[in-house]
């Protein structure tokens, strides 16, 4: 056919339009020839072209691709310094190239081998030469050209990647060569072919790296299916409107994610998913939301999380699970994120959409704006909150909004440490637990990596001991029963007990004790060292030298790993930025040039480094919550590793041998290793040399004389001694 037989408009919109179905697909399967520049590139801009390369490929044609890196601040600075801009380039490509999602995807990402093997298609890179500022190639223009020589032009703000054809308010304008348009097609087919043979001295063009052609080529199989997608996909898509809940093609729930859903669902749509970390609780939860829709036929769907780097992890499941999220934090690429949240709600209401989802931060959720949209809200409306236990405290608890119809909480320690109100107030707004999939159970069931755990003995020093024993003194003042006989603290003894919690996790013998550790791995790597939001006086200072605060732990510990050991080793902390911590992640993965990751509080919710073998915890939380989560963390499944390794470093008041049964501190300093001896029980239980830490606990019991009574109330959260 023709492209002048084809029914074409002049201008698509993304918000009105499916571009890749209305315009790519039929203009491609008819061309012979597809040219195309753009600003950015990714892997995902590719799969998505596949949906109409399959034509063209029939009609024997060719495709050339102009591309530009993104690059971030520290890639310009780096070519700036002189350092070599083609490995930087390949950097920054090879950032871009994301798995495959599903089955669909690996088979158009093998079709693109094939392509590039077969020289179908053609890729080359444009950016600014370096006696230019540097800057991103930001042209988007495509040409396409059939057997009869009609060329079809067009530009706007599109990109070629998934988020700009669905996800971002793009538009473009089409141009044709047999209208009256012609002179601005040839001028456009003028400079791409200028641009394609490196003539224009604006910019500079190379080929395709081959690292990054490598990378896709070890997607190839050896067979190809030129059929995978086009009709049969559109048909598949046309039943389920986008926007509505959708189980992704070629996606299976587990056993027990299918039972949890169906208790959530004989609880009324009330409950609780208890689910360690790596087993699956945001596709069990998206599953629960699909399900739900398959049930109601009308539902809202509200998502909510405790930080924005977890909201933009969640984005990418719902977008697979057919849902198109308003995305609503202070930072959203969304911009216009509550005039859209608005205009669904109105539509919602009025029956104009089936369903729509709306995806938070905790803050934003707890907002006046939001508040007043939930209130508007109620029948066929899901709370879906991740993380759930943060919203036992006071503040959040008042956004647990009792006009909601359906309710589902997810988290793996919904139990709140010494908060016992908090946790009876989720327990009544969601309900009954619906799955309880613990550590045990996910290891045992190769969900989770095996671990061996070696508790270190630290020792607070005369100063850190001093202070503690005040602190201890001065919080038990703090402390009183209330009517229930219940033990409660004010807020001041609040304070204080973050301060003597700072002391344990600061204890300056930690660091000799690192040192001495580290020196055996000096030469490994995948090694994570999870410090305290504290600081520390450090033995190299002189006393002129020492502030009132001290050095933050987080940075003696990089001294003593980067300075001392000569490791590799960079922060990972709240003040890295999203795309910082992704190439953080990257780095370390494949160990260039990353051999250990410091970091702090940050990595206790929601971010993933499967990668992390090798786990120094100088933080010696006595939150369960905290460091059940630090554990998962380490436990994650990952390539070439069998198990992992935790060192635990356990802060006691004195040596075993020093104890003092009847001194008058005796309480005090027992209360402290018995806070201990609940995470050294926690985690040594399932850990593969449980042997080892049974011997330790032993001897801890003995020299403290705590019986299983005391050992068991430590757990259950009595930490004000």
């Amino acid at each position: 056919m023709s492209f002048r037989e084809l029914s074409l408009q002049k201008y698509y919109k993304t918000y009105k339009n499916n571009i890749v179905k209305e315009f790519y697909i039929p203009v491609l399967k008819n061309a012979v020839l597809y040219q195309r520049s753009v600003g950015y590139f990714s892997s995902t801009a590719l799969i998505e072209l596949t949906k109409g390369i399959v034509g063209l490929v029939k009609n024997k044609g060719k495709i050339q691709f102009i591309v530009s890196p993104y690059l971030t601040a520290e890639d310009v600075e780096a070519i700036e310094k002189g350092y070599e801009r083609r490995k930087i380039i390949e950097n920054a490509l090879l950032r871009e190239l994301k798995e495959p999602e599903n089955y669909f995807q690996e088979e158009r990402l093998n079709l693109l081998a094939h392509l590039i093997e077969n020289g179908i298609l053609e890729i080359k890179v444009a950016f600014t030469p370096p006696d230019r500022k540097m800057g991103m190639y930001h042209e988007k223009v495509g040409i396409v050209e059939d057997k009869n020589r009609n060329k079809i032009v067009f530009t706007g703000s599109l990109n070629e990647t998934s988020n700009a054809f669905y996800n971002n308010y793009e538009s473009i304008v089409v141009f044709a060569s047999w209208e009256e348009s012609k002179e601005y097609a040839d001028e456009m087919q003028k400079d791409f072919d200028l641009l394609w043979s490196g003539q224009d001295k604006d910019l500079e063009i190379i080929d395709f790296p081959e690292v990054v052609r490598e990378r896709i080529r070890v997607k190839k199989k050896p067979e190809v299916n030129y059929d995978i997608d086009v009709e049969e996909k559109i048909e598949e898509e046309k039943e389920v409107k986008r926007g509505n809940p959708r189980i992704p093609d070629g996606f299976g729930l587990r056993d027990y994610q299918v039972e949890a859903i169906e208790a959530w669902k004989k609880n009324g749509y009330h409950g609780i998913f208890d689910m360690a970390t790596g087993t699956g609780k945001t596709y069990t939860g998206l599953g629960a939301v699909t399900k739900l829709f398959e049930e109601k036929r009308k539902l809202a769907v509200i998502i909510v999380c405790p930080y924005q780097h977890l909201v933009e992890q969640w984005v990418e499941d719902i977008e697979l699970f057919n849902m198109e999220p308003i995305i609503g934090y202070s930072a959203s690429k969304q911009k216009n994120w509550k005039q859209r949240l608005e205009d669904d709600v109105l539509d919602f209401n009025l029956g104009i959409i089936e369903s729509f989802c709306f995806v938070t931060t905790n803050a934003t959720y707890s907002s006046k704006f939001v508040g007043g949209i939930m209130n508007s809200l109620g029948k066929n409306t899901l709370l879906l909150i991740d993380e759930a236990h943060n919203f036992g405290s006071n503040k959040l608890r008042k956004c647990l909004y009792p006009q909601i119809e359906f309710r589902l909480a997810l988290s793996a320690t919904l139990e709140r440490h010494g908060d016992e109100e908090g946790t009876q107030a989720l327990k009544a707004y969601f309900g009954n637990k619906c799955i309880e999939y613990d550590l045990k159970r996910a290891i045992k069931e190769e969900k989770l990596t095996p671990y061996y755990y070696y508790p270190i003995l630290v020792y607070l020093d005369a100063e850190e001991l001093m202070e503690y024993k005040d602190l201890s003194y001065r919080i038990s003042k703090e402390c009183h029963k209330d009517k229930h006989g219940k033990l409660k603290i004010t807020e001041k003894g609040k304070m204080l007990l973050l301060q003597r919690a700072r002391i344990v996790a600061g204890a300056k013998g930690k660091l000799d004790i690192l040192r001495g550790q580290m020196q055996k791995y000096k030469d490994s790597s995948h090694i994570l060292v999870y410090c305290g939001a504290t600081r520390v006086q450090t033995f190299e200072q002189d006393e002129s030298e020492r502030d009132e605060d001290g050095e933050r732990q987080i940075v003696a510990v990089s001294k003593i790993l980067g300075n001392e050991l000569g490791m590799k080793v960079t922060h990972f902390t709240a003040n890295e930025s999203a795309r910082e911590r992704e190439e953080i992640k990257r780095q370390f993965a494949t160990c260039n040039p990353y051999q250990a990751i410091v970091a702090i509080k940050c990595l206790d919710e929601g971010v993933n480094i499967p990668s992390i073998k090798t786990a120094f915890i100088l933080a010696s939380t006595t939150n369960p919550k905290e460091y059940i989560q630090r554990r998962g963390r380490v436990l994650r499944l990952a390539k070439d590793k069998p198990y992992a390794v935790i060192y635990d470093f356990v802060t006691l008041a004195t040596p075993l041998e020093e104890v003092n049964v009847y001194g008058t501190d005796f309480n005090c300093e027992q209360a402290l290793a018995k806070r201990e001896l609940a995470r050294i029980k926690e985690f040594g239980e399932i850990s593969l040399n449980s042997r080892d830490s049974d011997k330790l606990m032993n001897e801890l019991i003995e020299a403290y004389q705590i019986s299983n009574d005391e050992l068991e109330d430590t757990e259950d959260g009595a930490e004000f001694g």
